[in-house]
Parts: structure tokens; C-alpha cells; sequence
């Protein structure tokens, strides 16, 4: 894994926008998201973005990063987003960049490191589930005005 550089902000996007367009296939990018999104990890020193290689290939990327715990002095290990380009997957490419981030998480002192699937996503929640990660709750999120 290698860091992402502000030179490859558009290769990134690209990559990002086919990625969360699997996982929603209405996704589209919204200005804020093209103006803010990469700025917004790369200028944080809490977050990681890096490209996942495979055979000298890019076959993907990982973002993660370091979280305060909300009430509790406390810091909790996030990783964000892990996408292998569909040529690269059933390989082994995401396994051993899971671990890689796994081992360089526990290695800060962190308390636990935690990540959400998106519901209806089984391939993913079986791979994390196959790297000891358990269910620990579900998300809910309101995107309209009150009822």
C-alpha cells in the first residue's frame, strides 16, 4: 500500500465514485462531494488514504483513521472504506490490506477498531465477519424533513 497523492486526487475519484456507485447504484457525486471529499481526508493527519497494489497494479484503495471516543478518553481505530477493483477481488488483495491496517491500527494503543457495512452488503459482512469482526449494532439515518 502506498499513500494517495494530491497529484492523484482525480484517479482517486474516479475509483471512489465507481466504488460507491456498487454500493448504490443511484449514487451520484454531488458538488460538495468533488470539491470536498478528497481535501477533506488528505489535509487531516487522523485519516489514511492509500492505494492497495497488487503486482504493481493499483487494485483498489483503503481509507481509515483514528477516531476520539465521543465521551470516554479513548481513541477507536475507523476504517472508512476498503474497495478492490472487481479484476483484483477473490484474491487475497483485500484480506492482506485489511490486516496490514488491522495490525497498524492495534499498534497505536487503540481501544477497538470499528467499520459499518451497508445493509444488504453480504459480501462484505462475511468478509469482515471472517477477520473476527462481530455485529455490534445497526445504523439508522433520517434523510427527510420531520414526519
Amino acid at each position: 500500500m502506498i499513500p494517495v497523492s494530491p497529484s492523484q486526487r482525480d484517479s482517486f475519484l474516479r475509483m471512489a465514485v465507481a466504488h460507491f456507485s456498487e454500493l448504490n447504484p443511484s449514487f451520484v457525486p454531488h458538488s460538495d462531494w468533488r470539491q470536498h471529499y478528497f481535501e477533506t481526508i488528505h489535509k487531516d493527519s487522523r485519516y489514511s488514504l492509500r492505494w492497495i497494489l497488487s503486482e504493481e497494479q493499483c487494485a483498489g484503495f483503503i481509507l481509515f483513521g483514528i477516531e476520539n471516543h465521543r465521551f470516554l478518553p479513548r481513541k477507536t481505530g475507523v476504517i472508512y472504506e476498503l474497495y478492490v477493483v472487481p479484476a483484483f477481488r477473490r484474491q487475497g488483495v483485500a484480506r492482506r490490506c485489511a490486516q496490514q491496517v488491522m495490525k497498524e491500527l492495534w499498534s497505536l494503543g487503540l481501544s477497538k477498531i470499528q467499520l459499518e457495512v451497508v445493509e444488504g452488503n453480504t459480501g462484505a459482512a462475511a468478509f469482515w465477519r471472517s477477520l473476527d469482526f462481530r455485529r455490534m449494532s445497526e445504523h439508522y439515518e433520517l434523510t427527510t424533513g420531520a414526519p
